[in-house]
């Protein structure tokens, strides 16, 4: 860590949503109704894109700042417990105390495809104005996940990011999907504030409304400098100022693929903020996204301390 990196008090920042992801595996992909259908196995992990991405940076030595809200029931305990574990503060964390819970993400994976259900909970009720700016800007960058989730968080958004901003951050974006199928709004409102956007190859096609990769490089790029798409087992595609790079994956045969992309995120910002070039970055979020894979949901192979060191060590070569 250099000397200017250790004057501030985080690495990163994030303020987003939080969760449990409840994984059943095995049930069949066209479900009937009014039947019992029995699933082969289920876990409990964290969920949720930024908090995902939290702790998994704080598992690879980042200093992370994390706000989030969450409910007053065992939910909301079970997955703030979790993310602890890993080093993130929370000392920020906002508690609902009315009737609205803890979200949650039901997941059935079928394969490289799944069923995502998910009950918004507090996701979708901390605004930009329950936000502590001095805390958010106590480090070198802001991360955003879940755009579309994080409803209440709309209308102040393009204030704090250029509050951030002008406080020197640089500012990174995963929006994950929209719900509504949309992809307009308040993305093109805060898309010229983003120094780096983390998209899917298929989320950003959906942004710049077209059906290649290349056109939609093209057009969100006269907005966003860095662009850095995943594009599953092909790698990532990094787009710097203009120029494009494939790097490629790392292979492995995978338990499930949640949380990849946060990981990929992680992993990618973790290398890039200790000053290695964005395709550097992507290499190492390609690995960490490849390191998800092997445990159930996104954080459980993090969790694994053997099982994360040798796998870093055996693929930074």
């Amino acid at each position: 860590m250099t000397a200017e990196m250790s004057e501030w008090r985080f690495d990163v920042t994030i303020a987003g949503e939080i969760n449990l992801d409840l994984i059943l595996y095995g049930l069949p992909e066209r479900m009937p109704l009014e039947r019992e259908l029995l699933a082969s196995g289920f876990r409990v992990t964290l969920g949720s894109s930024s908090a995902i991405v939290a702790h998994n940076l704080a598992s690879l030595g980042m200093r992370v700042g994390f706000v989030t809200r969450v409910g007053t029931d065992d939910f909301g305990k079970f997955a703030l417990a979790r993310l602890a574990e890993s080093g993130v503060d929370l000392s920020e964390t906002q508690s609902d105390r009315g009737s609205t819970g803890t979200g949650v993400t039901i997941l059935l994976p079928h394969g490289k495809e799944r069923h995502i259900l998910t009950y918004l909970g507090t996701m979708a009720e901390m605004g930009a104005e329950d936000l502590p700016v001095e805390y958010l800007a106590s480090s070198r960058h802001f991360h955003l996940s879940s755009l579309f989730l994080q409803r209440a968080l709309h209308p102040g958004l393009p204030k704090l990011l250029a509050t951030l901003k002008r406080a020197g951050l640089t500012i990174s974006l995963d929006t994950n999907d929209d719900p509504e199928d949309q992809w307009g709004g308040i993305f093109h409102e805060v898309l010229g504030l983003i120094d780096i956007l983390l998209p899917s190859e298929a989320e950003l096609m959906h942004m710049a409304g077209v059906s290649t990769l290349e056109e939609a490089l093209d057009i969100i790029g006269q907005r966003v400098p860095l662009i850095v798409v995943k594009c599953g087992s092909r790698g990532a595609m990094v787009q710097d100022r203009g120029m494009r790079q494939l790097v490629a994956g790392v292979s492995v045969v995978p338990v499930d693929t949640i949380g990849a992309g946060d990981s990929f995120n992680a992993g990618f910002l973790s290398a890039y903020l200790r000053g290695a070039s964005p395709v550097e970055a992507a290499r190492m979020g390609n690995i960490t996204g490849a390191l998800s894979t092997l445990a159930s949901g996104g954080t459980e192979a993090f969790r694994d301390t053997t099982l994360r060191e040798s796998f870093l060590s055996a693929h930074r070569a």
